[in-house]
């Protein structure tokens, strides 16, 4: 009968079904205004959940779950919040905040959720990792031991920085402090590190200007540019340095080594004063609130070496922090430094006496990055830092003195030859195995008989010498990175002949 063959079927399709219901967290939009948003109605919901604002014509704009209030959660928007009105409807997405991740990301400019916006198209999209993560444990990781050459002479001799390290650059503006970070950049070329430019709050002129001198000197072929400009929402600001060391870990899980240039902190603390402030939460010290160490110290806290038995890979952090008038005491500067392992403090005075880097050597100081130091740069620089601040000391007092011994004049004008050596030009980072030749030659009185203006010349002649008749010499310092006695007489033999024929 056909009527038993209904009833049959629809016993089957009976006995087959499975309720399912979908729900949603929502919540109305109470107020909005400058990036942030009140909601009510979002009762059951996570600290830094990714919420989606649904405008009256129809277009979804991200957010984030930041104040957890009573009565009511305050958001901040990541995206137009010109947009969203009064009345608009929040929906939950039950995630945290996470951004997209792959290795495509290298070579790209993108914003601060790593959308791209240099017109190449779009990024094939991997794995997506949240933005806030809870550093590494002290099990998963191991000592710094490895070197992370910048480039610049004065660092490498004298403020080693390791790979894992945290090494805060600090200064005043204009004092050179973004051209080595670019620095340390570009000389990871061919070294198997992945650089990520984190540009915090700067000009959109600026970041253009510094993505062209990557392109031209070959960088943004290992390096990601993550921009939160000047002109973006202060919510961006605020989520790009996050961003950035996400992409990082991802590239770290893979057992690589990468360098993370936070251009500057200072840009960043400031953008989370914004939305503190406009989500009434209390001000403090300089209306900072409570938690701004907390900000960047969960940071910053991420940047380690990993044990090779987890997996290996480091992620170096170099954050850039600007002072005003030179105060070093001040909140945000202060908490960074006991933050970090180290800075490397650029003092206006000597950037206009044309010391340049302008690098304080009283100030500054590696904690960790001496054990990472190669053994060959620290025999042939050892003597520097110290020839270095016996001259700072000498010179302050000899131009009181009328009568200098001898001694006093041979310190005197080896400081000078030392101070000159240092001077360095941006965009010219020198290899760690011609930093050796010209340390051993300034410790060891190759160029006491050059005269002072006549030293950064004789230097440059040098590294041509030495990189056009001995390569041999460069391969073998390379390979084995430590000062053998036959290293040291072809050294001797290299100098001897480029001083005779000088």
């Amino acid at each position: 009968m056909i009527s038993d063959v209904i009833i049959k079927k629809l016993k089957e399709e009976i006995a087959g079904f499975k309720e399912e219901t979908k729900m949603e967290k929502v919540g109305t939009v109470l107020e909005v205004g400058d990036g942030v948003a009140k909601i009510a109605g979002l009762f059951n919901i996570a600290a830094s959940e990714m919420l989606t604002f649904e405008t009256k014509e129809g277009k979804k704009i991200p957010g984030t779950a930041l104040n957890l209030e009573e009565d009511h959660v305050g958001a901040i928007i990541l995206g137009s919040y010109h947009e969203i009105q009064e009345g608009d409807v929040v929906k939950a997405t039950g995630k945290i905040l996470s951004v997209p991740v792959s290795d495509g990301y290298v070579g790209r400019t993108v914003n601060a959720l790593l959308e791209p916006v240099d017109g190449k198209g779009k990024i094939a999209k991997g794995a997506e990792y949240p933005v806030e993560k809870i550093a590494p444990g002290v099990i998963t990781r191991t000592s710094v031991s490895v070197p992370l050459h910048t480039g610049i002479k004065a660092i490498d001799a004298m403020i080693p920085i390791g790979r894992g390290q945290r090494e805060l650059i600090i200064g005043d503006r204009k004092t050179g402090k973004t051209a080595v970070a670019l620095d340390a950049i570009l000389n990871q070329k061919g070294q198997n590190v992945v650089c990520i430019y984190v540009a915090i709050g700067q000009r959109q002129s600026r970041i253009r200007h510094i993505v062209s001198e990557l392109s031209e000197r070959g960088a943004m072929d290992y390096t990601t540019v993550v921009t939160a400009g000047a002109s973006d929402p202060a919510a961006m600001v605020y989520i790009a340095p996050y961003a950035a060391t996400a992409l990082g870990e991802y590239f770290m899980d893979q057992g690589k080594d990468v360098l993370v240039v936070y251009d500057d902190l200072s840009k960043h603390a400031q953008a989370y004063r914004q939305i503190s402030l406009l989500l009434r939460r209390p001000p403090g010290r300089e209306a900072y609130p409570g938690d701004i160490f907390y900000l960047h110290s969960r940071l910053l806290e991420r940047a380690c070496r990993r044990d090779e038995k987890y997996g290996g890979g480091s992620l170096t952090a170099l954050p850039i922090i600007e002072t005003q008038a030179s105060d070093v005491s001040a909140y945000i500067p202060t908490n960074v430094i006991s933050i970090t392992d180290g800075q490397i403090y650029l003092e206006t005075d000597l950037f206009y006496q044309g010391i340049r880097p302008a690098l304080n050597i009283g100030l500054s100081v590696s904690r960790v990055g001496g054990a990472a130091q190669l053994k060959i740069t620290k025999k042939v620089a050892g003597k520097m830092r110290l020839d270095l601040a016996q001259y700072r000391e000498l010179a302050a007092f000899a131009q009181f003195a009328a009568d200098l011994d001898e001694n006093t004049k041979k310190q005197l004008e080896r400081g000078k030859r030392v101070v000159e050596i240092f001077k360095q030009d941006q965009y010219q980072p020198v290899h760690f195995t011609l930093q050796a030749v010209i340390f051993y030659a300034v410790t060891n009185g190759y160029c006491d008989a050059v005269p002072v203006q006549s030293v950064r010349a004789w230097e440059k002649g040098l590294i041509q010498y030495v990189a056009a008749s001995h390569a041999d010499l460069i391969k073998e310092i390379e390979e084995k990175k430590e000062l053998t006695k036959e290293i040291e007489e072809k050294i001797k033999n290299a100098l001897e002949t480029y001083v005779f024929n000088a």
